[in-house]
């Protein structure tokens, strides 16, 4: 990066990013679908009976509030771009003042290693994060055991 200018098209895309920055909405709670899309994924690495479990918790977890870059960087997961189909769908919801259904998240634990997991909402986090990475995102947490344990 010579002569302060970015390479490619980069100054493009942030000029664009820029130009159309909306407020990013949020509904109060998650939608209904959102429950067994974290449940499908959630059983690409765990039992039916843990998925039962931690699904039946996220729906009474109490809501709390994370930025986008601390969810990406906990989950150890990298931003997907703008033209991902799935983060300009909801960066178009965003532009249309339609509110995003909060996240659902599984609990880390720093001590074994174990990251972040976003059950249900990855895309939401991405197109987020396009419009202010520092957005307040309302998040449903729990651990992965209901004892809070790491196993």
């Amino acid at each position: 990066m010579r002569g302060g200018a970015p390479a490619g098209g980069h100054v493009a895309s942030m000029a664009r990013m820029t130009e159309t920055k909306a407020t990013t909405t949020w509904l109060d709670a998650p939608e209904d679908h959102d429950y067994p899309a974290a449940a499908a994924y959630l059983q690409l690495t765990a039992d039916d009976g843990l998925v039962a479990d931690v699904v039946a918790r996220l729906h009474t977890a109490e809501t709390v509030h994370q930025k986008a870059k601390d969810l990406l960087r906990a989950a150890r997961l990298d931003l997907l771009p703008e033209d991902n189909a799935h983060v300009a769908s909801d960066l178009h919801k965003i532009e249309k003042g339609h509110a995003l259904s909060p996240i659902l998240l599984v609990r880390g634990d720093i001590g074994s290693g174990l990251p972040l997991v976003i059950a249900d909402g990855y895309h939401r986090v991405c197109a987020s994060y396009h419009t202010d990475e520092n957005t307040d995102i309302p998040c449903r947490i729990v651990p992965l055991h209901a004892d809070g344990a790491a196993r």
